[in-house]
C-alpha cells in the first residue's frame, strides 16, 4: 500500500501536474518544433518524460534519453541532471531498485555541483524511498532525516511538503507522536503557500490515517471520506484510488460491505483509467478478502483476474522496444569508457611533459657541464691563490697575537707606575677634595687597565698550541676554584655552593681548565646581588661530564645572547657594583672548552639569573689517579 501511495507522490504531486495532464503533454509536444534555444529544447524534453510517466513509461524514457544525450553534447549540467533523475524513477517504476538508486544517486551528485539545493533535497528523498523498497529502514530514516535537515534551509521549498508528507507516512513510528501533527501541518502550510491541491488532499488522507490510529476512529474515517469526495470531485482518479483502498481496509473488518463497496469503486476506476498498478492491487484485495470469508467461488474468479492482468502486463513488457537492462549497462559501459578515455589523455599528457621536461633537463645539464669546466678551472685557480692568502694570514694572526702581548706587557710599568703614583697623591692629608676624587678616579682606571692587561697576556688566540694533555680529578679541581674565589665572592658578602662527588677524571689542560671555570664563576659574582648564592653543580652522563655554574643575578638579555662569545664583543655590560667587563672571558673560555673536545652554553632570563654548561669527556674508572692541588696560573 504504501508504496503505491509513494510512487503517486513520486510521479504526480512532486511534478506539479495540472488537472489536464494529457493536454499539458500535447501542449508541449506542439511546442517542441518551434523551440530554437538549445537548453529550453532539453528542459522541454525532460518535462516530457516527466509528464509521461503515468500513461506510457517507454515514451518517458524515450523523451528522458534524447534530453540527456542533448544535455551531454551541450554541456548542460542542469538538463543531464534532471535527465539521470528521471532515468532513477523509471527504474524505480519498472522495480529495478539498484539501478534506480545508482541513477538517484548521480542526479544527487550533479545537483550538488551546480549548487541546486532543492533539487539535492528531492534527490535524497527519491534514495530515502528505494532504501524503503529494499527494506533497508534504518537507512531510509536517516537519509529521510538528512532531507529534512537540508531542506530547513532553503528559500523555494515547495520539495518539503513531500519530504515531510512521505516520511511521515513511511516512517512514523521513528518520530515522536507530538512530532507527526507538527510535520503535517508544515507539509500542510507549504502545500498551501503554493497551492499545491494535489498535495492537501494527500495531507488530508495523512491526516485521517493519524487520527484512526489514535483512537479517533470516526473523525478519521470522515475526514478520508470528505477527502476521496473532494478528490473525486476534482477528477483526481489516481489520487482517489489510495483513498478508497484505505477506506476499505478500515471497514474490512467491521463492515463487509461497505468494504467490499469502496474496493470495487476503485476497482472500477483503476480499469476505466488503466491505471494497471492499481487494478492489479485492488483484485489481489478482492482475491485476500473472499478467501478469508472463505467464498472461494468468488475468490477464484480474482484469482483467475489476477492471471489475465498478469498475463497482459507480460505482453506490455514484451511488446516494448526498450531494453532498460541493456542500456543501463551499456551506460555504465559508456561511463566506464569516458574514465578510461580521461585517464589515457591525462597519461598522454604526462608523458608529453616528462618527454619535454626529460630534454630539458638533458639540455640544461649539458649546459651546466660546460659551465662547472669552466668554473673548475676557475676554482682551480682560487684555491692556489687562497691557499696563498690562507699561509699569509696565518703569519699575519701570530704576528698580531705577539705584538698584542708585547704592547700590552710594556704597557703594564706604565699603568702600574701610574697607579702607584694616584695611591700615594691620595694618602696627602692636605689634599682637597676635589684633587682627592680626581685620584680615586685615576687610580680606579689603573686598576680596570692592569685587568684588562692581564687577560691579554692570558689569552692565547690559538687554544690548541701548548696544549697538555693529563688527567685530572675533576671534583679536585672545582674545590680549588671555589676555594680560591670564595674571597672574591665574600667582598659581595655572597656564598659559593659547590655540590660534586662525581670520583672521575678528563683528560685535558688542567691549567686551562682552571681558567673557564675561574671565568664563569667570576662572571656569576661579578653580575649576581650582594648576599646571593652561587651554585656550582656535577651530573654524570653516558662518557661524558656536566658542569653547571648557576646564578640568580642580572641574567643576559635576549638581544645580547648571540654575541657573548664574540672576542671583544660589544655585549659587555657592569656589574651589581659597576665592576668593568672586558669581552674576552667568555670567548677564550669557549676556545679551551672546544680544544677539549667539549661543548659549553648557556640559558638565561633577565632578573631570573643564568646557568652556563660544560660538558666534557671522561676517561674510564680504572684510569682515575689522584692528583695533587695545583697552583692557579699567575697573571705575568
Amino acid at each position: 500500500m504504501k508504496r503505491v501511495l509513494v510512487m503517486v507522490v513520486l510521479l504526480v504531486l512532486m511534478c506539479r501536474l495540472c488537472y489536464a495532464q494529457l493536454d499539458h503533454i500535447r501542449q508541449i509536444q506542439k511546442q517542441l518544433p518551434y523551440i530554437h534555444d538549445s537548453l529550453r529544447y532539453v528542459d522541454a524534453l525532460n518535462r516530457l518524460g516527466m509528464l509521461s510517466y503515468e500513461n506510457n513509461l517507454d515514451s518517458s524514457f524515450y523523451y528522458t534519453d534524447r534530453a540527456r544525450n542533448i544535455a551531454d553534447r551541450l554541456q548542460y549540467a542542469k538538463g543531464k541532471a534532471d535527465a539521470t533523475n528521471n532515468l532513477g524513477i523509471i527504474f524505480d517504476m519498472r522495480g529495478n531498485l539498484q539501478l534506480a538508486l545508482r541513477y538517484y544517486n548521480d542526479a544527487f551528485n550533479s545537483y550538488k555541483k551546480v549548487h541546486d539545493t532543492a533539487n539535492m533535497v528531492q534527490g535524497i528523498m527519491n534514495i530515502a524511498m528505494v532504501y524503503q523498497e529494499i527494506g533497508k529502514n534504518q537507512k531510509a530514516i536517516n537519509t529521510y532525516q538528512q532531507a529534512v535537515a537540508m531542506g530547513r534551509g532553503i528559500s523555494r521549498d515547495s520539495i518539503m511538503s513531500l519530504v515531510l508528507y512521505n516520511y511521515t507516512l513511511q516512517y512514523p513510528g521513528s518520530i515522536s507522536k507530538d512530532s507527526i501533527l507538527i510535520y503535517i501541518n508544515q507539509a500542510k502550510q507549504i502545500a498551501t503557500r503554493y497551492n499545491d491541491k494535489r498535495v492537501l488532499m494527500a495531507i488530508e488522507q495523512l491526516t485521517a490515517d493519524y487520527y484512526i490510529k489514535n483512537n479517533e476512529q470516526a473523525k478519521g474515517i470522515a475526514l478520508l471520506q470528505q477527502d476521496l469526495a473532494n478528490t473525486l470531485k476534482s477528477s483526481l482518479y489516481y489520487l482517489s484510488l489510495d483513498m478508497l483502498i484505505d477506506l476499505g481496509d478500515q471497514f474490512a473488518q467491521t463492515d463487509s460491505a461497505k468494504a467490499i463497496s469502496y474496493y470495487k469503486q476503485g476497482l472500477e476506476i483503476a480499469k476505466q483509467k488503466g491505471y494497471g498498478v492499481y487494478t492489479q492491487l485492488i483484485v489481489r484485495k478482492l482475491y485476500d478478502f473472499y478467501i478469508a470469508k472463505k467464498d472461494n467461488a468468488t475468490a477464484f474468479y480474482y484469482s483467475r483476474e489476477l492471471l489475465k492482468l498478469n498475463d497482459a502486463q507480460d505482453k506490455i513488457d514484451n511488446d516494448s522496444g526498450i531494453d532498460y537492462i541493456e542500456y543501463a549497462l551499456k551506460d555504465q559501459q559508456l561511463d566506464s569508457a569516458r574514465v578510461q578515455s580521461t585517464y589515457q589523455q591525462l597519461f598522454l599528457i604526462l608523458a608529453v611533459l616528462v618527454c619535454m621536461l626529460t630534454i630539458t633537463t638533458l639540455l640544461v645539464l649539458w649546459r651546466n657541464w660546460k659551465k662547472l669546466n669552466r668554473t673548475a678551472n676557475a676554482l682551480r685557480l682560487q684555491f692556489q691563490q687562497s691557499e696563498l692568502t690562507m699561509g699569509a694570514l696565518d703569519v699575519m694572526n701570530k704576528n698580531y697575537a705577539r705584538v698584542i702581548k708585547i704592547v700590552a706587557h710594556d704597557l703594564r710599568n706604565p699603568i702600574g707606575g701610574i697607579s702607584a703614583i694616584a695611591g700615594i697623591v691620595q694618602a696627602d692629608k692636605d689634599l682637597s677634595p676635589d684633587a682627592r676624587q680626581l685620584m680615586n678616579l685615576l687610580q680606579e682606571s689603573s686598576k680596570n687597565c692592569m685587568e684588562l692587561i692581564n687577560e691579554l697576556m692570558d689569552t692565547d688566540f690559538d687554544q690548541y698550541k701548548n696544549f697538555k694533555k693529563e688527567g685530572i680529578y675533576i671534583d679536585e679541581l672545582l674545590d680549588q676554584c671555589v676555594q680560591l674565589l670564595s674571597f672574591k665572592a665574600k667582598d659581595k658578602n655572597q656564598q659559593l655552593v659547590l655540590n660534586t662527588n662525581l670520583q672521575v677524571t678528563i683528560q685535558g689542560d688542567k691549567e686551562k681548565l682552571w681558567r673557564v671555570m675561574n671565568n664563569l664563576i667570576v662572571n656569576s659574582i661579578k653580575f649576581s646581588p650582594e648576599g646571593s648564592e652561587i651554585h656550582i653543580d656535577t651530573k654524570l652522563l653516558q662518557n661524558k661530564i656536566l658542569i653547571i655554574v648557576k646564578d640568580r643575578g642580572m641574567g643576559i638579555p635576549g638581544v645580547l645572547q648571540n654575541k657573548i662569545f664574540d672576542p671583544f664583543t660589544t655585549a659587555k655590560r657592569k656589574g651589581t657594583q659597576g665592576e668593568q667587563p672586558y669581552g674576552l672571558g667568555l670567548y677564550i673560555s669557549r676556545q679551551i672548552v672546544e680544544a677539549h673536545s667539549g661543548k659549553i652554553w648557556f640559558k638565561s632570563e633577565i632578573d631570573m639569573g643564568t646557568e652556563f654548561f660544560i660538558e666534557l669527556p671522561i676517561i674510564s674508572n680504572h684510569q682515575i689517579t689522584r692528583l695533587t692541588l695545583f697552583d692557579p696560573p699567575i697573571s705575568a
